[in-house]
């Protein structure tokens, strides 16, 4: 079974809610009564207990439901723009304020851009947060062949071009990075040439979005499973808070504090 933190989150602070209005109720009924109020000795620990998490537990869930969440990387499939041990912070409110746990929206403020970087629920399995670049908006017309990306006919310029090499699962792979210009957002994607990667065109459904991973050869993506639902996106993500490198087993300082583009 999943662990799912945000159901457990809404769970405690709904039980220690509870907790402490009971404790109000129960001295406020004393104290009509004229008696003292006074907390079973079995209970007392309990209700201290709630009067304690229930604040903590409300203020957490409110900041990482409608306001900013953290995730951590642990694939490369958005190099460069994010590497293998970044943790981010992802804007909650930025698709619209979404009830905790049920997903539905109540407040609609904003909307994805093309250009985007986005976590999502993976639409073949809702408990599995993926991050993706927003390519194709609803509506779009999209085609990708011969590692070029087209929308809506218009072919997205590619500038540049740097040979590196960089290591995938299995063995050292050469590769290109180059500068893409999705409209109103340019960002670097990596390119690997010795590797074909399926070609197609698809047309975005109305409420659904067309995603891939700046690593292009390495992600599996819209591509390869479809659109992702206007429901599934969870919020973009704005910043790089912290990187823990596993390879060396330290921080990289450099990436703190990067603005996700």
């Amino acid at each position: 079974m999943d662990f799912d933190l945000e159901f457990f989150l809404v769970l405690g602070t709904l039980v220690t809610g509870l907790v402490v209005l009971a404790a109000r109720l129960f001295a406020g009924r004393a104290q009509e009564g004229g008696d003292a109020p006074e907390k079973p000795a079995r209970l007392g620990w309990v209700v201290d207990g709630a009067r304690s998490f229930f604040p903590i537990l409300l203020i957490v869930l409110l900041l990482r439901s409608f306001i900013v969440e953290p995730f951590r990387i642990p694939s490369g499939s958005m190099l460069p723009t994010l590497e293998i041990g970044d943790f981010i912070l992802v804007n909650k409110y930025a698709y619209g304020l979404k009830l905790p746990v049920l997903h539905d929206k109540i407040v609609p403020v904003g909307a994805p851009r093309t250009g985007d970087v986005a976590v999502f629920r993976y639409p073949r399995d809702a408990s599995q947060d993926y991050i993706k670049r927003i390519v194709g908006m609803p509506g779009d017309h999209i085609i990708y062949r011969d590692k070029q990306l087209q929308i809506n006919g218009q072919v997205i310029e590619q500038n540049g071009r740097e040979d590196i090499g960089v290591f995938s699962e299995m063995l050292p792979i050469e590769m290109q990075r180059k500068s893409e210009s999705l409209p109103g957002a340019a960002h670097d994607i990596l390119l690997a040439p010795s590797v074909s990667q399926p070609m197609g065109q698809w047309r975005v459904p109305p409420g659904h979005y067309f995603v891939m991973g700046d690593n292009r050869d390495n992600s599996n993506d819209s591509r390869a499973w479809g659109f992702v639902p206007e429901a599934n996106l969870v919020g973009r993500a704005f910043l790089i808070w912290m990187h823990w490198d596993y390879g060396a087993g330290r921080f990289d300082l450099s990436r703190i504090g990067t603005v996700i583009r």
